[in-house]
């Protein structure tokens, strides 16, 4: 995973001049903080054993990371940067202050650190990390230089998940479902039942049954990735492009030549829908049994009209 942060253009540039406040977008919310730390060890010099090993346990002296692991920002959380901004470097010439998770702050938070993040003291440095940026306020933007970090490519993503955990063609098929995001990724290559639940749906099986089950799957946003290279793939095959599908065998074969390429497409944005209902809080089991009953309705009309 380092090589890949360190591919980043969010670490290339804090190795060169650094604004004052910087926003970096990363979708990968997982490793966000993993990002901003390796970002910190640029920023100060990466060629530094001894303060690398420190920023990693977040103990450097000069570089405040924060929330802690797993928390929220919070007021008092804010209230220390006010305080500790006004304090001189301990080792370095310059301080830094890393926000992981900025975008889950609350308004509070935020209007609390507009005035630092615009006018910072001398030598103090910001560097905020968000998974996406519409849950931080325009006026947080407007004080920042932002930095969107794209999803990373297949080919890196297959190639990183190879070299930490092998099992090359289970790491094709995961990259390809991923969107570019390594933590889905690893998620996917761990839960190969997302794969077997998705082509249990496109079957028909006992679907009431089946979205029960579900409910144990870990990972929602692994779920609905699998689907969705399921049904991209099932139509790969149906128009004769499965040179360029992910999964493989005859039972994706199979269950290629029962659908129509209008049902296929139907599905994927069926999946679309979904995946928005289960984020918004919606019942999982709910959305995935309408999810299967749209699915088998459209195979069937289509199925008529051939």
């Amino acid at each position: 995973m380092i090589s890949l942060l360190h591919s980043t253009n969010a670490y290339r540039s804090m190795k060169g001049e650094v604004s004052l406040s910087t926003l970096m977008v990363f979708p990968d919310a997982k490793n966000l903080r993993a990002l901003l730390k390796e970002c910190a060890k640029a920023f100060f010099g990466a060629d530094n054993a001894r303060r690398n090993a420190l920023i990693e346990e977040e103990s450097f002296s000069d570089c405040i990371v924060l929330p802690r692991a797993g928390a929220k920002f919070t007021v008092e959380d804010a209230a220390r940067v006010i305080d500790e901004s006004l304090l001189v470097p301990v080792e370095e010439e310059k301080k830094l202050f890393v926000f992981d998770a900025f975008d889950t702050a609350s308004q509070l938070v935020q209007n609390k650190l507009l005035k630092i993040l615009e006018e910072p003291p001398q030598g103090v440095y910001f560097l905020l990390g968000a998974s996406g940026e519409g849950a931080v306020l325009p006026t947080v933007l407007s004080r920042v230089r932002k930095i969107v970090v794209p999803p990373f490519g297949e080919e890196e993503i297959m190639s990183a998940l190879v070299r930490n955990h092998g099992a090359e063609k289970e790491a094709a098929r995961a990259a390809a479902a991923s969107g570019g995001v390594y933590a889905l990724a690893e998620e996917l290559l761990a839960g190969g039942e997302n794969f077997r639940f998705a082509e249990r749906l496109f079957a028909g099986e006992e679907l009431e049954k089946l979205c029960r089950e579900a409910e144990k799957i870990k990972d929602k946003n692994a779920l609905f990735a699998a689907l969705s290279l399921t049904a991209r793939d099932l139509l790969l095959y149906r128009t004769g492009q499965e040179r360029f599908a992910s999964l493989k065998g005859a039972k994706v074969k199979t269950l290629a030549a029962d659908y129509h390429e209008g049902a296929l497409l139907a599905a994927a944005r069926y999946i679309r829908e979904a995946e928005r209902g289960a984020r918004f809080n919606a019942s999982l089991r709910q959305c995935l049994y309408t999810l299967g009953l749209k699915i088998l309705e459209e195979k069937a009309k289509w199925q008529k009209l051939s």
